[in-house]
């Protein structure tokens, strides 16, 4: 797998300075002002590459390209890298060889652009390489964890419940009733009576079509004139109990017991 990996370039600064630094002699951390800054003992270009997880610092002739020193780095921040605390510029860095030898030297950008983007160039590699272990990390858990088996077992049955189908239990839904339009009736309420619409009292036309005048009398001695005279003396006969009584049919019934039952003769009249 390392040898199907290729070399990608984080970031390339054309200056860069190299100082030979004294040991720390104690743990407060290195300083570039115990260095000699304004005469370096080497210049040249600074590139940082990284193959898979592991990120190179290489310092290389400007002309020629030819390596000078390469500093391997695991880890950041760490003893690879250390910032110094008296400058954002300068930087301490671990050195090594093919044969397992390891030196500190100090490194130093004119520009402090330089600097930061050397700085952001490993941060961003190794926050990767947090990303890439934590996800391999859980893809070998997911790989050792039971696999939840999801399939039917036999004879088991799996029950849906689908909206607007429900039915009460021990009936079936009832149907909705459609009226003329297109438009939905409501059921009668359960238990409930229909009622019979009134019939209209009989008005009083129906009731004077009904009723039949009393028979007229014939006399030979009369005239026609006369008898349209006998029709209406009852009418006038009954104006006067009219104003005593609130029977609206009086007049009819007192005709009527006026005349004496005698044999209907015959006559002109027609009898309604």
């Amino acid at each position: 797998a390392a040898e199907l990996e290729y070399e990608s370039v984080l970031c390339v600064k054309p200056d860069v300075n190299v100082y030979r630094i004294p040991p720390r002699t104690s743990n407060r951390g290195y300083r570039a002002s115990d260095w000699k800054l304004d005469h370096p003992d080497w210049t040249g270009r600074l590139r940082v590459t990284s193959k898979g997880k592991t990120a190179y610092i290489k310092l290389e002739d400007k002309v020629s390209g030819e390596l000078f020193a390469q500093a391997p780095i695991d880890q950041y921040p760490g003893i690879a890298v250390e910032t110094v605390t008296d400058s954002s510029r300068y930087f301490v860095i671990r050195i090594q060889d093919g044969t397992g030898r390891s030196a500190f030297i100090g490194i130093g950008f004119t520009d402090r652009g330089d600097a930061f983007d050397f700085n952001v160039s490993l941060q961003d590699h190794f926050k990767w390489v947090k990303q890439e272990t934590e996800i391999s990390k859980e893809s070998q858990e997911a790989d050792t964890r039971p696999k939840l088996d999801l399939g039917f077992k036999e004879g088991q049955t799996i029950k849906l419940n689908i909206g607007n189908m429900t039915t009460k239990k021990g009936g079936a839904a009832k149907p909705r009733v459609s009226g003329s339009g297109g438009l939905s009736l409501l059921p009668p309420p359960p238990g409930g009576k229909i009622a019979v619409p009134p019939i209209p009292p009989p008005s009083s036309t129906a009731i004077a079509n009904h009723v039949t005048p009393p028979p007229v009398l014939k006399s030979s001695n009369m005239s026609s004139a006369d008898i349209l005279l006998d029709l209406d003396a009852p009418a006038s006969a009954s104006k006067a109990p009219a104003s005593t009584t609130t029977d609206l049919w009086g007049d009819f019934n007192t005709a009527s017991s006026a005349v004496p039952n005698q044999a209907p003769q015959q006559s002109n009249w027609v009898q309604f």
